[in-house]
Formats: structure tokens, C-alpha cells, sequence
């Protein structure tokens, strides 16, 4: 199976990705079929030399059936070669439990009541 997906270079802190068509099984930074784009994340997010793709063999890939990876598809669908892939629901495990949220929203009555007196 062929994968889109970006390939790090670079020095050290200061990163460089290629972007590159590879078999799924090879590791990250190995063999690859071939360079499709660049992607230098040190420069500013308006600039055009942040991320160059090569359209015409992205689009020979993907009609050849290669899956890019989630930030290459972000990239993708930005270049508008693809349609953006939908996000995902956020987890609620961070938010707090339903009796924090009671205390919380009591915390809140009372403060609104004190207010209410105080104004009166």
C-alpha cells in the first residue's frame, strides 16, 4: 500500500519535512518512490515557500490510490486536490465531572445572590 506522507530532514530543532510517496512498511525517513513537495515549518504560515507540492504527480498518486497522512491531506486539501478530512469530536474527559459542574453552578447562585443584595 503507498502512503503520501513526509519524510524529516534537517538539523537538529531546526526541522525540514519532504514530502514523499513510500510503501506503508518502509520507516519514515527510508525508501521512497519519489518527492512530491516540501514543507518547512520554520516559516511563517503566510509564506509561500512553507509548503511547495508538485500537483500534477500528487494527483497521479492519489488516482493510483496512495492515502496520504493527516497533515499531508491538510496540506492537500488546502492546495484544493482533495476534499479536507472532517474532524473529530474532541474527548470530554478534561471537562469536570457532574458533581464539580453542580458545585460550580451552586458557586454561581450564590455569587449572583450576594451581587443581587449588595446592589440592592
Amino acid at each position: 500500500m503507498l502512503a503520501i506522507r513526509m519524510a524529516r530532514g534537517g538539523a537538529k530543532k531546526r526541522p525540514y519535512y519532504n514530502i514523499v510517496i513510500a510503501d506503508s512498511r518502509s520507516p519514515r525517513d527510508g525508501r521512497f518512490l519519489e518527492k512530491v513537495g516540501t514543507y518547512n515549518p520554520m516559516l511563517p504560515r503566510e509564506h509561500a515557500d512553507r509548503v511547495k507540492l508538485n500537483t500534477e504527480r500528487l494527483t497521479h498518486w492519489l488516482s493510483v490510490g496512495a492515502r496520504p497522512s493527516d497533515r499531508v491531506a491538510k496540506f492537500l486539501a488546502g492546495a484544493e486536490l482533495m476534499k479536507p478530512r472532517v474532524r473529530r469530536e474532541q474527548t470530554k474527559k478534561p471537562l469536570p465531572k457532574a458533581k464539580a459542574q453542580e458545585r460550580a453552578k451552586a458557586a454561581a447562585e450564590a455569587a449572583g445572590k450576594t451581587e443581587e443584595a449588595a446592589a440592592s
